[in-house]
């Protein structure tokens, strides 16, 4: 059977691309790995933070659109993105949240402690501890919470389609797991929840990980064989992808590991850049005016 090493990447929508980069790198500590744009709308930005490198299991990006309305986060949504940080740096991070005036509060589930924390569109984190490398800084994902309008199907999907391993269940939750040792843990939310909205402040779609193209293929021909309709096979240029809506109204996607970020430009200076795929070239200089001027900056603050 075919199984996903876990998550590969989760794309949100807000609505200001520089306050989006404040946030994420100079708050949180992420990379910006990737500065390019939306393939479908590359009159708005795509956003990528990751670790150095930008690997599976560590990439959030956004679609940055100031004229988009304010969503809700609801069913047939991604509810929860949270954050796998070192053992034993909740105080490190508690300090941190609380010298950017940023509000907090500990949640649990399945015996783990949770600081559960809002970002500046509405978009839900949190930060888990875990067993990994490292003083304080993230990690890459711990895992995700889905907002199923039939959490039957989804659980059905991630088990059935995608791999993952059912390891638990308390008090309205679903736990699965999958092999990676990061973004590895999806817990699906069993109580009834609002419709979600799409919008600024919401998760557009989650990614699942393939090895490569081959298995990516794989994937697509077992999602046919079985009822779903998965799209064509799309060159992202950082990866090559597939996309479903499965039975609980969620947009997924499995997405190939390779080739990565350091296609069109070197490590060391990953997301420097406005990057832009070679069919968009010749339209550069008229993009680069459309588009708002970001960078990277040190907040007031920021140790």
């Amino acid at each position: 059977m075919l199984k996903t090493a876990g998550i590969h990447h989760i794309t949100a929508m807000v609505n200001d691309a520089q306050r989006t980069i404040d946030f994420y790198a100079s708050v949180l500590g992420l990379r910006l790995v990737k500065k390019t744009i939306n393939f479908d709308r590359p009159e708005v930005y795509h956003l990528y933070f990751g670790d150095e490198a930008g690997n599976p299991g560590t990439v959030i990006t956004f679609f940055p659109w100031e004229k988009q309305l304010k969503g809700r986060i609801g069913m047939g949504q991604v509810g929860v993105i949270s954050f796998s940080i070192p053992k034993s740096s909740f105080p490190y991070w508690k300090n941190r949240l609380e010298t950017f005036d940023i509000p907090y509060e500990i949640k649990n589930r399945f015996g783990e402690s949770y600081m559960q924390f809002i970002d500046p569109d509405g978009l839900v984190l949190e930060l888990v501890d875990r067993d990994t490398n490292g003083d304080h800084a993230i990690q890459g994902f711990a895992g995700t919470t889905l907002i199923s309008a039939q959490p039957n199907k989804t659980a059905d999907v991630l088990e059935k389609m995608l791999g993952f391993q059912m390891v638990g269940e308390e008090e309205g939750y679903l736990r699965f797991k999958s092999s990676a040792s990061i973004g590895n843990i999806v817990d699906i939310k069993l109580l009834p929840s609002v419709r979600g909205l799409m919008g600024a402040g919401t998760v557009h779609h989650i990614a699942w990980r393939a090895s490569d193209e081959s298995e990516l293929s794989e994937w697509k021909m077992l999602l046919e064989r079985n009822g779903y309709h998965p799209t064509e096979i799309k060159d992202r240029n950082y990866f090559k992808a597939i996309y479903f809506h499965e039975g609980g109204g969620i947009l997924f996607e499995i997405a190939t590991d390779p080739p990565g970020f350091t296609v069109d430009e070197p490590i060391e200076h990953l997301g420097e850049s406005l990057q832009l795929p070679s069919w968009l070239e010749e339209k550069r200089k008229k993009l680069e005016e459309m588009l708002p001027s970001v960078q990277v900056r040190t907040l007031k603050g920021e140790e």
